[in-house]
């Protein structure tokens, strides 16, 4: 049995320090610096090849896990599937493969809409922020983080090695997120 801690901030600049407390508690730790919006997240897709039967997934809060209903209920139901158990810390909710409880998973669902419900007002505050800063003249759209300089140096250095020059490499080297190098590499 492996002990094994996912973490996800939102943005590369963001901390996990407070999901991370008691990190050597943990045989394995797993850490996404993304949305959550999705599971296209580097890590989370690693943790997922990695389970194995009898492992436990430890999870700071449902939120980090994912902000999209269907996506959450799909992860756990996949780490159960493996039988793996999980474990969120915050809501102490816990789920094992070989014992339901309905409590559990009710919860776990309100928990999940919340998370989603959550989501989906930031995405409407900042939408609505947007247009208030458009009208007033102070919002012209998203910088672009890379000169067209630095995108060819980028795709030049994948070119020439691959091994060295990861997604994770990259976006450190150039202090952006993985999303953003995989969308440059596809300009």
């Amino acid at each position: 049995m492996v002990k094994i801690l996912y973490v996800r901030v939102s943005t590369i600049t963001q901390n996990e320090d407070r999901q991370v407390q008691e990190a050597d508690n943990y045989d394995k730790v797993f850490l996404d610096k993304c949305s959550g919006k999705d599971v296209n997240r580097p890590a989370l897709q690693e943790m997922l090849s990695y389970v194995r039967d009898g492992d436990e997934v430890y999870v700071h809060e449902l939120s980090r896990l994912g902000r999209n209903t269907f996506d959450l209920l799909k992860l756990v139901r996949t780490l159960l599937d493996k039988s793996v158990s999980v474990h969120f810390i915050k809501e102490n909710l816990h789920f094992n493969p070989d014992k339901a409880d309905p409590v559990s998973n009710m919860t776990f669902e309100i928990f999940s809409a919340v998370a989603s419900f959550e989501r989906q007002l930031i995405n409407q505050r900042c939408q609505e922020g947007r247009v208030l800063a458009k009208a007033a003249g102070k919002y012209k759209g998203s910088k672009k983080h890379l000169s067209n300089e630095q995108i060819a140096e980028l795709k030049e250095l994948v070119a020439q090695n691959r091994k060295v020059w990861t997604p994770t490499a990259l976006a450190k080297r150039y202090s952006i997120c993985r999303a953003s190098v995989y969308n440059y590499l596809k300009m």
